[in-house]
């Protein structure tokens, strides 16, 4: 898996679940399907006087979600900020182009009242639940910074195999100091809970 195959798999989903974050702090999530993919980038519309226009600019954060019918998980998380004015016509034309229906919502000019953010900054992560064990992944796109998440286990570890026998995947190396295989870990936390020596934390 890489960050090119999960932007087509996204693409082939079509709808895109995307949260923002109200004036409150409160999570909205709407569906958008006005979408445009570039490999480095990723383009959506919308109306300037939607609620989730104006929260992207007060504060660009988003992520988005697909689930494909293989029981993958994709999600992107990145800012999203206006393309520049000299551009917008360019971008809202070729989304229309490639989404004809859109002009049944919005007929003739009055998609000029519409705006195309573009989604810098971008990682995504891959969960695909089908496989056993389950596959995971997280991919940047362009210079993206990337934090890993997860659990470890540190040189406090005594060998025990505790992890490894309420570790529901088997995703733990056994040895001297037992290795989580992070491509294959739930997140799910029952080694730290179990390990008799808090050998297990949370990166």
């Amino acid at each position: 898996m890489d960050a090119q195959t999960c932007l087509q798999k996204m693409k082939l989903v079509g709808t895109l679940a995307l949260a923002t974050v109200d004036e409150c702090g409160c999570p909205q999530i709407r569906c958008v399907s006005a979408v445009h993919y570039e490999p480095d980038a990723v383009y959506f519309f919308t109306a300037r006087g939607k609620e989730m226009a104006q929260q992207l600019m007060r504060n660009g954060r988003l992520q988005t979600m697909v689930h494909t019918r293989f029981n993958e998980m994709i999600r992107m998380s990145g800012v999203a900020v206006p393309v520049s004015a000299a551009e917008q016509r360019m971008w809202i034309d070729a989304i229309f182009d490639e989404q004809p229906y859109l002009a049944n919502v919005y007929p003739g000019e009055t998609r000029s009242i519409g705006i195309v953010f573009k989604v810098t900054e971008i990682v995504l992560d891959y969960f695909n639940l089908g496989v056993r064990p389950i596959e995971r992944g997280r991919y940047p796109l362009g210079n993206a910074p990337v934090c890993q998440k997860g659990f470890h286990i540190t040189e406090d570890c005594i060998g025990c195999g505790t992890c490894l026998s309420v570790c529901p995947q088997g995703c733990i190396t056994p040895g001297d100091i037992y290795e989580i295989q992070q491509e294959h870990c739930l997140h799910c936390g029952a080694c730290a809970e179990n390990c008799p020596v808090g050998a297990a934390e949370r990166l």
